[in-house]
């Protein structure tokens, strides 16, 4: 027998029983005089209905579904935004799914509070939860055929934070017409007691105000406020108040954005209510009714304002805490302070966009008049914007929509429609474009990336993962791959100097041929310099690494071995697989900008390791710290080693003809810092690097296309040098030039903390050519000179 059987063979028992105790009390009954007949049925009905509560509340034999717990009521969930706050004390941004932040009773307008009062609920201060004068009110209206409501304040905030007519269940006798809502009504009434029981009429208001939603994603009056008048909850006037809690009624049919005229009514309507509950006079009344509504509408969405590739980053870097934990960013009000300086993240951005706009208008120049997407042989690539299109979300709609067939997909495909674009001038363009027409057009742009951070700490300042958020969220910071060219000479040379090798050693500039096995195939590899010939020269380690001579790092990579520099990659702070292949050495293995400025952080801090830290710490909505990062680091190289690549570093700003000096074009020499870094680029310039470093900062740069095929064709416009270098050097200016940022100024230090075994202190000087007849210099050679401007060698040129 199932339960609804049982629940029926028990309520036909009592009722047989509850007949025959009834037929027993008529006949008593009608022998009573007429006044104990009333107070009979007075009391009687009382006690009915009280039990009637108890019974729904109690979920009486699942008759009725289950009501709020005392749990709950005592303990309130609703579900709030989590915010972001940077380094120096800005907010970042928000999670959320209802946008809601928390006030307190004393952060609400008293003009508010009245406004409230006298519209919904009169005799707030007078009730326990349940306005029986507004209910008897209601009745008779009711049977005049005017429709009243009779909810107090209490009973609407069940609704906003309980969800009861639509989060818990009616139970069997839901199911009978009519009985439900007088089901949802009796839990609302009894929650609305127990909350009256637990809280004071002060509490009772914050939280109202806290849950209610006045549309537009405005949950909660702290996000009213802001998103209508752009202004607090403390500073709201009595015309906003109105506009406001007229909103209550109905958010979409009063709304002051899509229906405003009829917003401006009903905020008129609580107006007069406040005239005719003594709160305003009637000038006052008459005289705020002929304002016009004056908004300063602007609804938040939880990705606005700045960092956005970061803050999306975030999102899935706390993934598994929040598994761990049980917290949700998007509902648990957590306070979530990060690394992110607000200022130096501005600043990035500035860099960023300053030099992609000039990129960009190169990039166009460069293939006016063609498609940049062109294989090796300069053709263009068969099929390239078509298969882009079979990856979008519209191709696999209509797919499904056209049943597969194809000429349907592609008519669609190619018919104009009204879209929104990318444009540096606009940053939104309304046009007029085909979906492959869009493809097209969006794959004319070139795209870049900047991080930097603190190489100490590991705190990560400044974060831009592409050119705009709205258009393309795919992140080349920490997400995307590609290949580093010469920026991944770091690990070559570390690995060289890990196994013996020194900052002074020489080697010749030289023709290379790798002979390798590769899947029981035989294969030679010979690579070139970026100019495409050999000096031939004898050189320092140090100069071939601030020149960036391939021949030198691919020597060194057969001395050492591939996977000795694998291992060392991996060490320095390479997460991502890498390919053991010769070209490797030359930066064949794709590698994430993150991962790379961190390795180059572990060399300026010294050989000591750390991960990335995005967060400093998480509180929850009471303030208790939730969160705190791990901020022990671990030796990964000796300080000697360390000290050495960091030399070399160095060398790309001192040695003769060295890649980073172009950051000379830049002013950043005025404030006592120094600066070293390498450049990088892939073989056919899909991929632009520069990752540069000073004392206390290292930042990295990347440019290229969304897809590698899109790239400029010569080193002249497409190099790291000339591409991202720039933005590194532009992001540092102005960090140097903020005096609030002046803890990032400083020189590396002049002498080493330990005793270095190796030879460190050389410096190419290559002398000014010239054909005087009593010139003393030889513009034939190549001198090396120590660090006390004493020759030590001079190399012969060839």
């Amino acid at each position: 027998m199932n339960q609804l059987s049982l629940v029926w063979e028990f309520i036909k028992v009592w009722w047989v029983k509850f007949v025959s105790w009834r037929k027993a009390r008529t006949v008593r009954f009608r022998g009573l005089v007429w006044y104990k007949k009333m107070a009979n049925v007075l009391i009687t009905s009382i006690v009915l209905f009280l039990i009637f509560l108890l019974l729904v509340d109690i979920n009486f034999l699942w008759l009725f579904g289950k009501a709020p717990s005392l749990s709950s009521i005592k303990n309130p969930s609703q579900s709030e935004a989590s915010i972001i706050y940077t380094a120096d004390g800005k907010v970042l941004g928000k999670y959320f799914h209802e946008n809601r932040t928390p006030v307190t009773y004393e952060e609400i307008s008293p003009k508010l509070i009245q406004t409230l009062i006298s519209t919904e609920d009169e005799r707030f201060y007078q009730h326990f939860g349940i306005d029986f004068q507004g209910v008897f009110a209601a009745l008779k209206d009711m049977t005049q055929g005017r429709s009243r409501g009779a909810s107090t304040i209490t009973q609407q905030l069940v609704k906003n934070m309980y969800k009861t007519r639509n989060m818990y269940s009616t139970g069997l006798f839901g199911y009978v017409p009519g009985i439900k809502m007088v089901i949802m009504k009796t839990k609302e009434w009894t929650t609305a007691v127990k909350i009256e029981t637990f809280y004071s009429k002060k509490e009772i208001l914050t939280m109202y105000f806290n849950t209610v939603d006045f549309g537009s994603n405005s949950f909660g009056i702290h996000t009213a406020a802001k998103t209508f008048f752009k202004t607090t909850p403390a500073k709201l006037n009595y015309e906003q108040s109105a506009t406001l809690v007229g909103l209550l009624k109905a958010t979409t049919s009063y709304s002051p954005i899509a229906h405003p005229k009829r917003s401006k009514e009903r905020r008129n309507v609580v107006l007069e209510i406040l005239f005719q509950h003594n709160v305003i006079t009637r000038n006052e009344c008459d005289s705020l009714k002929k304002i016009p509504i004056k908004l300063n509408y602007s609804v938040e969405q939880s990705y606005d304002g700045n960092a956005l590739y970061f803050r999306a980053y975030l999102d899935k870097y706390l993934t598994d805490w929040q598994k761990v934990t049980g917290f949700d960013i998007y509902s648990d009000g957590l306070k979530i302070y990060v690394t992110i300086d607000s200022r130096m993240q501005k600043y990035a951005e500035e860099a960023v966009n300053k030099q992609m706009r000039t990129i960009q208008r190169r990039f166009f120049e460069h293939w006016r008049g063609q498609n940049p997407w062109q294989d090796e042989k300069h053709k263009d690539i068969v099929n390239f914007i078509e298969d882009k299109a079979k990856k979008t979300k519209r191709y696999a709609s209509l797919k499904n929509k056209y049943n597969n067939n194809q000429d349907s997909i592609d008519k669609y495909l190619n018919e104009p429609h009204r879209t929104k674009v990318f444009d540096y001038k606009l940053g939104e363009k309304d046009t007029t474009l085909s979906v492959m027409d869009s493809i097209r057009y969006m794959n004319h742009f070139m795209h870049s990336s900047f991080v930097a951070m603190e190489s100490e700490t590991g705190q990560v300042k400044a974060w831009v993962g592409d050119i705009d958020f709205r258009f393309w969220q795919y992140d080349k910071v920490a997400q995307a791959k590609r290949q580093p060219g010469s920026t991944f000479k770091l690990f070559v040379y570390t690995a060289a100097i890990m196994n013996g090798k020194a900052p002074c050693d020489m080697m010749t500039d030289k023709a290379v041929t790798w002979n390798y096995v590769e899947k029981g195939e035989n294969k030679s590899w010979s690579p070139h310099n970026a100019n495409g010939s050999f000096s031939g020269r004898t050189i320092t380690l140090k100069h071939a690494f601030g020149r960036s001579i391939n021949t030198v790092a691919v020597q060194l990579a057969q001395e050492v071995g591939i996977k000795e520099i694998i291992k060392y990659a991996h060490l320095l702070g390479i997460k991502t697989p890498l390919e053991e292949q010769p070209s490797l050495c030359l930066g064949s293995s794709d590698v994430s900008l993150l991962e790379l400025v961190n390795s180059f952080s572990t060399v300026v801090n010294e050989g000591m390791y750390h991960e990335p830290v995005l967060v400093t710490r998480i509180e929850d909505k009471d303030g208790n710290v939730v969160y705190q990062p791990k901020t022990e680091q671990t030796r990964k190289i000796p300080y000697e080693d360390a000290f050495l690549v960091t030399e070399l570093l160095k060398g790309g700003m001192t040695e003769p003809g060295a890649t980073t000096q172009a950051l000379w074009e830049w002013d950043l020499f005025r404030s006592n810092t120094d600066f070293g870094g390498k450049t990088g680029t892939s073989s056919n310039h899909s991929d632009a690097w520069f990752v540069g470093v000073t004392q206390k900062l290292v930042g990295g740069a990347w440019v290229g296309g969304e897809h590698r095929s899109v790239h400029f064709r010569t080193g002249q416009l497409g190099e790291g040098s000339k591409t991202a270098l720039p933005i590194f050097g532009l992001f540092m200016e102005k960090v140097l030039k903020d005096e609030s940022l002046k803890q990032y100024r400083g020189k590396f230090p002049t002498k080493p903390k330990e005793k270095i075994s190796r030879n460190f202190s050389c410096h190419t000087y290559i002398p000014r050519d010239t054909t005087a007849s009593d010139s003393t210099s030889v513009d034939s050679e190549e001198v090396l000179i120590d660090e006390n401007q004493e020759v030590i060698d001079v190399v012969p040129e060839e």
